[in-house]
């Protein structure tokens, strides 16, 4: 966009997308530690409170990346818009 323009982009949309990213990577993560958690069986008679846990902080960073990823789309809408010529 910044090409097409000849000039760089606002702020936000830059933020916006660095924002993405980083949902991105919080995801990435939390489904590594439940992938690892789940390998590694539970003790006999163990609670299941931590199996129960990353799920939770998965399906939290889940809603963490639709939301920023609809951010992203709309950020990139109005970069293109602005790219456009007139």
């Amino acid at each position: 966009m910044e090409r097409l323009r000849g000039a760089p982009v606002h702020s936000n949309i830059s933020r916006t997308l660095e924002h993405q990213m980083e949902a991105i990577r919080v995801t990435q993560a939390r489904r590594k530690d439940e992938i690892i958690n789940a390998a590694n069986p539970q003790r006999q008679g163990a609670p299941r409170y931590n199996n129960e846990k990353d799920v939770l902080a998965l399906a939290a960073a889940i809603r963490e990346l639709a939301a920023s990823t609809r951010k992203a789309r709309t950020a990139l809408w109005c970069a293109l818009q602005m790219a456009l010529p007139k």
